[in-house]
């Protein structure tokens, strides 16, 4: 776990917080899409066009545009309310990470997911992505976090799974 910014990540690939619509407008998606420029929303959208939205808990692969990464790994993570949250949130995570597993990718960084808009409780959120980051492939799988109570929430989880082993 780091805090930083999920732009300057030293890793092959980024992951974004990401709607089944692929649109990208608002919080980490949105600094994500400003960033790389026009071509990965016009990505997203042929995507979305092609294949209809995605479902919680997968995860697709755009260009990087003008990021300094390999692309860009979308993970459509679970709104509050729908159910089994925590469960659909490993899943597109660890969807995320074998997605840049099929790429020949060997390190990622991934955001809050689920945890801003999409309001998912912090303790769902810090156990679903120690779950999903530990079960990962990857040789470096960094969780790049910028909110104290988000980064509270993974350290008292990370305190709470050394204990019961």
């Amino acid at each position: 776990m780091v805090r930083g910014n999920l732009l300057d990540e030293p890793v092959d690939a980024i992951v974004n917080a990401a709607n089944g619509s692929l649109a990208h407008g608002g919080g980490v998606a949105g600094i994500i899409a400003r960033a790389a420029g026009p071509e990965l929303q016009a990505e997203s959208d042929h995507l979305v066009r092609e294949r209809g939205p995605f479902p919680a808990g997968s995860a697709v692969v755009t260009t990087a545009g003008k990021l300094p990464f390999k692309g860009v790994i979308h993970a459509v993570g679970p709104r509050q309310g729908e159910g089994d949250e925590e469960a659909k949130l490993v899943r597109a995570l660890t969807s995320a990470f074998a997605r840049a597993k099929e790429k020949g990718w060997t390190s990622v960084s991934f955001p809050a997911v689920s945890s801003g808009i999409f309001a998912v409780p912090l303790d769902v959120c810090a156990r679903a992505y120690l779950k999903a980051a530990r079960a990962s492939k990857l040789s470096t799988v960094r969780l790049c976090l910028r909110d104290q109570p988000v980064i509270e929430a993974v350290l008292q989880e990370l305190s709470r799974s050394k204990r019961t082993g």
